[in-house]
């Protein structure tokens, strides 16, 4: 079996009015307490986790993130297959990460396993 996705990321022009949407249409949990205001989905117990807000940029997207024991290995294979680096990999608190375009401009996002 190959990698997991991990985390979805939904992201409006508006984070609180996305997140009271879906938190309405799908009787999420989103918890944005805190100094981002981004909601953390609470995980399902057959789905997975997620986080809902707003882009600084204004641009509105949904992204998938999967699961990899290098990301920057993978971050550098996807760029042999034609991707394009968003985000090249980066160290946070919680998670280590990199998004990517693939060759149809889809953004992905890679996280360390």
């Amino acid at each position: 079996m190959g990698n997991e996705v991990v985390h979805f990321e939904i992201m409006g022009a508006d984070g609180a009015k996305t997140q009271a949407f879906y938190g309405d249409l799908f009787g999420w949990n989103i918890d944005s307490n805190n100094e981002w205001n981004y909601g953390m989905v609470d995980k399902a117990e057959t789905g997975i986790g997620g986080g809902v807000g707003a882009n600084p940029m204004s641009a509105t997207y949904v992204t998938i993130y999967v699961a990899v024991p290098d990301p920057q290995a993978t971050l550098d294979k996807a760029v042999e297959l034609g991707a394009e680096v968003v985000m090249p990999v980066t160290e946070m608190p919680m998670v280590t990460m990199a998004l990517f375009k693939d060759p149809d401009g889809n953004v992905m996002g890679i996280v360390k396993a």
